[in-house]
Order: C-alpha cells, then sequence, then structure tokens
C-alpha cells in the first residue's frame, strides 16, 4: 500500500527527465496525502503536468466526495473492478513523485522509511484517472496501481507501487494500447538494486508536518 510520499524538484530536472515544458511555478510537498493534490500526467494530454486530487472519484460516484478510500488500486483484478476497470483501459496517468514513504512493523511500533531510486532521479509512479461532472463543474482524481514488493525492500513493506522506468514505457502507458500491453507493463519486475531506503522521522505519520526535515535520516 502507498499511503504517502513526497514531491520536490526543479523546472529544470522535470524538463530534463519528462521531456515537457513547465510554465508555471512547482509547489513542493513532503508530505502528500490522501485527498491531497499532486501532479500528474494524464493521457489526454501527456505533455502538461496537471495538479489534481489523490483518491479516485469513479465518474459513476453519487456525490463526487473524496474520503481518501480510493487511494491505491491493486494491479490484481485491476481490470475487472467497477471503480477502475474502464479508467485502466483508457485514462491511465505518471504521478511525479521523489520518494514515497512505507512503515514497518517493529514489535508493537511501525517505523516509517523513505524510499527513492539509488539515481535519486524522479519516480514515475503508474496510475489510473478519472474525472466526475456536476453540471459544469468537474472533479479530476488518481488512484495509485500497487503491486507485490520483491527484492530487498520486501522487508520492511508488503506492497509498493508501480513505478515505470523506461522512458519508452512511460510514452507507452500515456498512449492508446490494448489491456495486454498495459498488463505486461504493470507487470514488469524491478530489478533488485534499483531503490534504496531509510529511516525517517515518526514526524511524517501527522500530515501537519510538511518540511525537509522529513527527509532526513534518522539512526
Amino acid at each position: 500500500m502507498c499511503k504517502r510520499f513526497s514531491f520536490k524538484s526543479t523546472e529544470k530536472a522535470l524538463e530534463e527527465q519528462l521531456d515537457i515544458r513547465v510554465a508555471n511555478n512547482i509547489r513542493w510537498s513532503y508530505n502528500i496525502a490522501p485527498t491531497h493534490h499532486a501532479y500528474v500526467l494524464l493521457n489526454e494530454s501527456p505533455q502538461r503536468m496537471q495538479y489534481i486530487t489523490w483518491g479516485l472519484i469513479p465518474a459513476h460516484s453519487r456525490d463526487g466526495k473524496n474520503e481518501g478510500r480510493l487511494i491505491n488500486a491493486r494491479k490484481e483484478g485491476i481490470a475487472v473492478s467497477p471503480s477502475f476497470r474502464i479508467p485502466i483501459r483508457s485514462r491511465r496517468c505518471l504521478i511525479l513523485a521523489d520518494s514515497f514513504y512505507c512503515w514497518k512493523k517493529e514489535g508493537l511500533q511501525e517505523v516509517p522509511y523513505r524510499v527513492t531510486l539509488q539515481n535519486e532521479n524522479l519516480m514515475l509512479l503508474a496510475g489510473i484517472w478519472d474525472v466526475w461532472y456536476k453540471g459544469d463543474y468537474a472533479i479530476k482524481s488518481f488512484s495509485i496501481i500497487t503491486k507485490p514488493t520483491t527484492g530487498p525492500l520486501k522487508q520492511i513493506v508488503p506492497r509498493m507501487p508501480v513505478i515505470i522506468h523506461n522512458k519508452e514505457k512511460q510514452k507507452e502507458w500515456l498512449s492508446e494500447i490494448p489491456l495486454s500491453k498495459v498488463q505486461s507493463i504493470v507487470d514488469h519486475k524491478d530489478a533488485d538494486d534499483v531503490y534504496q531506503f531509510y529511516k525517517i522521522s515518526p514526524e511524517v505519520d501527522s500530515i501537519k508536518k510538511n518540511d525537509g526535515s522529513l527527509h532526513h535520516i534518522i539512526k
């Protein structure tokens, strides 16, 4: 499960890694939680960053409320889930993050860890999105696709976000491809040495805490 992540980058780094133009000032957040907004690339306009809410509000929702229940979409069964089966086929996105947080059970405590890429590049998390309408009012929202953890990270957390590392695969994810191709991208296994992780402050548990100290190593 992914229940918190962070985003810190520069316009130059975004443009170089993503091959896009960044027109506005970038908002950093060290503690993105369910119902918060985050930067994504949607397949409807993959060259433009959009700032939308985390926690999928299905198009068929009666009231359009985001209670943070659909923040994750398990890759197992995503193609048949009532809330996810249409978005996985036609509304895919990449969520921008520099790290995600997870909690390891140690006795009676849950100890938080920060996970980054070894090369410290931006992570592109595979996701799905939807749009809910009420008249002319529209809300765009997303879920992060998760999978069972493999490699050394498995000792920390049983599930993690699906992260797409290859640029060509990222482009494919945001293009019109059949479901079989979508599933092959989601099922790709990460190399064991692609991630690094370390303990961080338990202050991350509070959504009120949102500064660079959350990225500091705790020994």
